[in-house]
């Protein structure tokens, strides 16, 4: 049976694509922009498959709320990032359902997956890399404990999730599905590059489910909560010229300033400003190596007080100063 995607209301068959290993192994990166009208909006995936790994992007915006039904059979393991928006997955094997919301990721194995895309909010976005079983065992051959332990699933035919509980996505991990969206490469240098990235992503995913298990207190404890503190980060990003002060950004969010602060480095692993820090410069990055703007333009919309101070934190970062960085 192929990937199917259905109008949960209708029960009609919106995308159908016939997944298989044939169409994961080939040996040239394959590119696909796939761009569904939906009955309440519209979604756009682009594709990247090469050597057993198929990773995608997904947008998505609609006119109204409604529910998407998904299933699929292809035994095969997959990371899924939702970055905006909720997914409901359900895997027959495991006997649980899985929900990811806004800023969460898993690891998944199995095969006659299937779920719901909720359609809560208006506009979706979620990030995927699929591995075929010998890809990712190739891949995890010299693992840390947790991916040895995955793989073990895997060589025994047992479905298999990583965390029990969905794990939050960090600095790191965003910054890496941000550059593999944005990546500017071409043919053989891409599926290197975008090689390098799954592999990056699948060792900070399961260093994401390590520090899960190091007792800390939790004081993200509500959806609520988590929610609140995914708006902040996003307010945060919005008001990157003229930054909110902890107080503000408190206000806005609408939680008290001890839980935005203690909340916000236990969802995305280091302090609000050190996530604006960190976010300014991937952005200052990608728009130098799009030479979409100039130093001097990028350091001032930025809110950097100087190029100077923009050049120097630049290339501390980077080891390369921003005049010098391009493809």
């Amino acid at each position: 049976m192929p990937f199917e995607l259905k109008d949960a209301a209708s029960n009609d068959i919106l995308y159908s694509h016939p997944l298989n290993e044939a169409g994961f192994n080939t040996d040239e990166l394959k590119t696909e922009l796939v761009n569904l009208n939906l009955p309440f909006g519209n979604m756009q995936t682009r594709i990247w498959v090469f050597n057993g790994i198929r990773m995608s992007y997904s947008e998505s915006v609609f006119r109204e709320q409604g529910t998407l039904d998904w299933r699929g059979d292809m035994r095969m393991v997959t990371m899924y990032f939702s970055l905006k928006g909720k997914l409901l997955m359900v895997d027959k094997h495991l006997n649980k359902q899985f929900e990811l919301n806004t800023n969460q990721h898993n690891l998944f194995y199995g095969s006659e997956a299937e779920g719901k895309m909720k359609v809560e909010e208006l506009k979706m976005r979620s990030f995927m890399i699929q591995f075929t079983e010998d890809a990712f065992l190739n891949i995890t051959r010299d693992g840390n404990d947790t991916l040895k332990r995955f793989a073990d699933k895997i060589l025994k035919g047992e479905s298999a999730a990583l965390s029990a509980d969905n794990l939050n996505i960090n600095l790191a991990i965003q910054s890496c599905i941000n550059v593999v969206v944005n990546c500017k490469f071409v043919g053989p240098l891409k599926k290197m590059f975008l090689l390098s990235k799954a592999i990056e992503i699948l060792v900070l995913q399961a260093e994401s489910y390590n520090q899960l298990l190091i007792p800390t207190k939790i004081y993200a404890k509500t959806d609520y909560d988590k929610e609140r503190l995914v708006y902040a980060r996003d307010y945060l990003i919005q008001h990157m010229e003229v930054p909110p002060s902890l107080t503000q950004l408190a206000r806005a969010a609408g939680i008290n300033e001890y839980k935005l602060k203690r909340g916000f480095k236990e969802m995305f692993g280091i302090t609000v400003f050190g996530y604006l820090a960190e976010s300014r410069l991937e952005l200052a990055k990608i728009d130098l190596l799009e030479a979409r703007k100039s130093v001097t333009e990028i350091a001032f919309e930025l809110g950097y007080s100087s190029i100077q101070h923009f050049s120097t934190t630049f290339k501390k970062k980077f080891g390369v100063a921003p005049s010098q960085l391009k493809y």
